[in-house]
């Protein structure tokens, strides 16, 4: 059992508010973590797996069912399988609004969010369960195991490089023919797979929507909700450009990235790290696995966005808190970093914010007195005094 940093937090809130959704992809460990806490959680919790016919059965008449145990934490599993169930909690709620009523998981599903959002507002707290981060997994794999495999705790524990690679194999072969489609994306699995081996191109880049639709043959609209719904699935992730100086011609198309370093090494016929050294992807895989391990940890009240203007001024990440800049983050693929001259001129676009600069294994030292540079290991350390990253992480 890896531990994870999110469980303290998920306590918490399950000691503060009547419903609280865990939700995340499949296979990210959202019901092993739930059932290590068990010793912690109040009474003898109730466990519902809505891919269970024996629960399902339990839940012919659900409101009997749920008043009946009204005393108890009732965790339910796979909810998106039933969404009729949201105006009921939402009734049951408001009946007996104690804390720790009911723990929802699912596997990121957009019907979740929808459902439970408008049946629920007020009365549940979210949490997304990611992928495994570096901090969580440091001492037992190499970060380069880390970084290869992703965050999947199937993949990542395998025994080999060629088993892990399997293992993602099997997964996005699952998840696009059978989890997708079953969670409301109306797409053929062939063309959802076309569609995903596509974005390994476009990952850390901008994203061109256009082009993406020219080249499947479908219609910009059609491409965008793929698009939407892969992201709702957190399978994706569209980083949104920061905007603070209209006068500046700035860029407004969003960057890609495929969340899982390990599903776009999969994706990209990567699978050990001497293909990956030299890979022309290499310097894409870095920045988005390391922009994922930053973004995995920051804390709830943290955005982050990227920078960048039309004459070159630019940094990968922009974290904001309170709609202020607080920390300005580059990364790099070497341990001798430089700075261009343009992520000079976007610190002081953002008001002279200080600049994190991330490398694989360099050893921490200042470039001046603005930057910092570190190494993969020591994130976390210098993001710490600007309170971006959840303060369970620090513990």
């Amino acid at each position: 059992m890896i531990r994870r940093f999110l469980e303290k937090e998920l306590l918490e809130l399950i000691s503060d508010r009547p419903a609280v959704a865990l939700v995340g992809p499949r296979q990210v460990g959202k019901t092993t973590l739930v059932r290590s806490l068990t010793p912690q959680l109040p009474g003898e919790p109730i466990y519902l797996d809505l891919e269970s016919n024996q629960d399902i059965n339990r839940l012919q008449e659900p409101e009997l069912y749920l008043t009946d145990r009204q005393d108890k934490l009732v965790i339910v599993d796979e909810v998106q399988r039933m969404p009729e169930l949201f105006p009921l909690l939402r009734s049951l709620i408001d009946r007996h609004r104690v804390a720790g009523r009911f723990v929802l998981l699912g596997s990121a599903s957009p019907h979740l969010l929808q459902q439970s959002s408008e049946s629920l507002a007020g009365r549940i707290a979210y949490l997304e369960l990611q992928p495994l981060i570096w901090p969580e997994v440091r001492g037992q794999v190499t970060y380069q195991q880390h970084w290869l495999r992703g965050g999947y705790p199937d993949v990542l524990l395998a025994p080999s490089d060629r088993l892990a690679n399997r293992r993602m194999n099997d997964f996005i072969q699952a998840y696009v023919e059978r989890d997708l489609p079953a969670l409301g994306l109306g797409a053929s699995p062939a063309r959802v797979r076309t569609l995903l081996s596509m974005l390994v191109s476009v990952h850390a880049n901008l994203l061109n929507t256009s082009e993406l639709s020219r080249s499947l043959g479908l219609s910009v609209p059609t491409v965008q909700s793929y698009l939407d719904f892969l992201e709702n699935a957190f399978l994706i992730r569209r980083l949104a450009p920061y905007f603070v100086n209209l006068t500046k011609r700035l860029v407004k198309t969003p960057k890609l990235y495929l969340r899982d370093s390990g599903m776009f090494h999969t994706l990209a016929a990567i699978d050990s790290i001497d293909v990956l050294t030299g890979s022309l992807y290499i310097g894409s895989s870095w920045e988005g696995y390391v922009i994922q391990q930053v973004l995995a940890s920051l804390s709830y009240d943290t955005q982050a966005y990227f920078y960048r203007t039309a004459d070159g001024s630019e940094l990968d990440l922009v974290l904001v808190r309170g709609g202020e800049p607080i920390i300005g983050i580059e990364i790099k693929y070497t341990n001798a970093p430089k700075l261009s001259r343009g992520n000079y001129i976007a610190s002081r676009d953002l008001g002279d914010i200080p600049l994190l600069v991330i490398t694989p294994s360099a050893e921490d030292f200042r470039l001046s007195e603005q930057v910092q540079i570190c190494s993969l290991s020591t994130i976390w350390q210098h993001l710490i005094p600007f309170k971006v990253i959840s303060s369970w992480l620090t513990e």
